[in-house]
């Protein structure tokens, strides 16, 4: 009987609310009865494991293409063995072309040459990064065009005739 009550009271107040359209006291008072009664085991109050709550961070801000980037720049020698690792690094990816930097002008030469490998293991280990291409580049020299050793327009000539 007490259940008749509830339900006769609440469609009292509702079709009371919907009439005026605000809400009386007694409502407002109710509902916030009823947002105090929370448990601390209730349904939707349940631990999350970190790993689940960066993972869901991860997905609504779009980061998994740059996670896989760090993935590939931190995990570069279990990708390309550790000889090839020893002698070149990832240096940029943009635009789906990744630049790899070696320590001479004949690794460049050998990493090319392996290139078709290098880019399936990427592609099979980290597809989201979508690379189409790698380019290999050897050490570079330091530029003297400017800086306080340059020299303004065409340079020192020889002007002996």
């Amino acid at each position: 009987m007490a259940e008749d009550k509830d339900v006769a009271v609440e469609f009292y107040y509702r079709m009371r609310a919907a009439v005026t359209g605000r809400k009386d006291r007694d409502t407002i008072r109710r509902e916030k009865g009823q947002r105090q009664r929370s448990k601390p085991f209730d349904v939707g109050r349940q631990p999350k494991t970190v790993l689940s709550t960066i993972d869901g961070l991860i997905q609504s801000f779009g980061w998994q293409s740059k996670v896989a980037e760090g993935d590939l720049f931190a995990n570069w020698k279990e990708l390309v063995g550790v000889q090839v690792a020893q002698n070149s690094f990832p240096e940029d990816l943009s635009k789906g072309i990744l630049t790899v930097r070696c320590k001479s002008t004949a690794w460049a030469t050998q990493l090319r040459i392996m290139q078709a490998d290098i880019l399936t293991k990427i592609e099979e280990r980290l597809p989201e990064l979508k690379v189409k291409e790698l380019r290999f580049i050897g050490p570079q020299a330091p530029s003297f065009k400017r800086g306080i050793r340059s020299v303004p327009g065409r340079g020192p000539r020889d002007t002996f005739g």
